[in-house]
């Protein structure tokens, strides 16, 4: 049998199954019930049909039919394949995966527009939300977790754009990142060092640098007994604590209504006494509510912004103060900046996909009227293996921090090479 018309085939067998049953009373079951339930009534309808499908068809199109009811068709064993942590969808004809911080295209696609634009409309369906012609834009929640949005005709050119951030089944935990390069574990201790202080971090980086992911593990250094209170637009933080109140924001409904702004979230965290405040990105006017916070007795909250460097975020997070009520003037927002925010952590996603924390800078103060800061460790390249990976070192720069004091009172022992200079070259530079 010609295998182009294999997809034809599949679309005239899932029709029959959804002209048979009752998807919504199916879909209360258990999932291995509604599985098994689903492969039964294909495998029946295959032998009453006599649908022309080879042997080998016969085996896959029972599993296309579950994936289209059960999970989001095509993209459902990209989902499943733990080394895939992105999935992008160019319009029907076109999916892109990112595997070991690499791109490349994926062997699945789907068969037409419609074809993808109902299985974008079942994902944003189950959190009650729509795409139409008037919210061509939507943000959603996978049942896991993942990240999904999605973007239509007529924004979209070249068919519906669908891009999914994974998220991870097994958490990544500090010691995988010392296993994976990204620090090193005399790094990872004084990151520990400083949630357990209670200082306030501030988490920067680019797209897919991996910010969430170092926030999820430094949470995991929160004690147990903290009530902690998490604010997102996406829930993706998972926190190890038994005392945890996850908020998430909403956005406003087709006609314009309903919006919960992060800003509110944070403003109404503050009622709920919360020991500590992780903010998953700060990106507006909640950047005042975020700081006032830090300021007010819920010193260790932690928040996610994006920039390219450690000063580029303070002076990001300076523009967004400004957004907030008064106007408030550059040197208010700096002195409001240098007495809430403690470290800044930047980390990079590098040119071969691999992810670093290239830096752990402290904010120092206020003089005149510039932000103070200095870098404690940073991470420096040093070229390319050939195998296209970037090399490179860790190094102190031999700063020793104005937070140490605090560290020592708190009973918290560090390396003693920690903060040592580095050796001078035998050229005496």
């Amino acid at each position: 049998m010609n295998t182009q018309s294999y997809p034809q085939l599949r679309r005239d067998l899932y029709q029959r199954v959804i002209d048979r049953v009752d998807l919504e009373a199916l879909k209360a079951l258990e999932p291995s019930r509604l599985r098994s339930e689903l492969r039964r009534l294909t495998q029946r309808l295959l032998e009453d049909t006599g649908l022309p499908f080879n042997a080998q068809e016969r085996v896959q199109v029972v599993v296309d039919i579950e994936h289209e009811v059960m999970g989001l068709g095509p993209l459902e064993p990209l989902l499943q394949d733990d080394a895939i942590s992105d999935i992008l969808v160019n319009g029907p004809s076109e999916v892109w995966v990112e595997r070991g911080g690499c791109l490349q295209t994926a062997p699945v696609r789907f068969d037409d527009e419609p074809h993808l634009r109902r299985t974008i409309d079942r994902v944003v369906a189950r959190v009650g939300r729509r795409v139409d012609d008037f919210s061509p834009m939507v943000d959603a929640r996978l049942p896991d977790g993942s990240r999904f949005n999605a973007i239509i005709p007529p924004l979209a050119l070249d068919g519906s754009a669908v891009s999914i951030r994974k998220f991870s089944r097994e958490p990544l935990t500090l010691q995988r990142l010392v296993e994976l390069g990204s620090l090193t574990s005399e790094m990872g201790q004084l990151l520990q060092a400083l949630v357990r202080a209670k200082l306030n971090v501030l988490i920067s980086g680019g797209t897919g640098s991996g910010k969430t992911t170092l926030l999820n593990i430094l949470s995991a250094a929160i004690p147990a007994q903290e009530r902690v209170v998490t604010i997102e637009d996406a829930a993706e933080l998972r926190l190890q604590q038994p005392h945890v109140v996850r908020l998430e924001t909403r956005p406003p409904n087709t006609e314009g209504a309903g919006e919960v702004s992060q800003r509110a979230l944070v403003r109404n965290a503050l009622r709920m006494r919360p020991d500590r405040i992780v903010l998953g990105e700060v990106r507006g006017a909640e950047a005042f509510d975020m700081l006032q916070a830090m300021n007010t007795g819920h010193e260790g909250s932690m928040a996610t912004v994006h920039a390219n460097t450690a000063r580029d975020a303070l002076l990001r997070v300076e523009n967004m103060v400004g957004m907030g009520p008064g106007g408030l003037t550059s040197r208010v927002a700096r002195q409001l900046i240098a007495s809430a925010i403690s470290v800044v952590l930047q980390v990079q996603r590098l040119a071969d996909g691999s992810r670093r924390l290239v830096s752990i800078s402290e904010v120092t103060g206020l003089e005149g009227e510039n932000l103070l800061m200095q870098d404690l460790q940073v991470f420096e390249p040093n070229g390319v293996d050939e195998r296209g990976r970037i090399q490179g070192a860790f190094r102190s720069t031999g700063t020793r921090p104005q937070l140490e004091p605090r560290l020592k009172a708190l009973g918290i022992t560090l390396p003693a090479t920690l903060f040592e200079p580095p050796p001078r070259r035998q050229d005496g530079s």
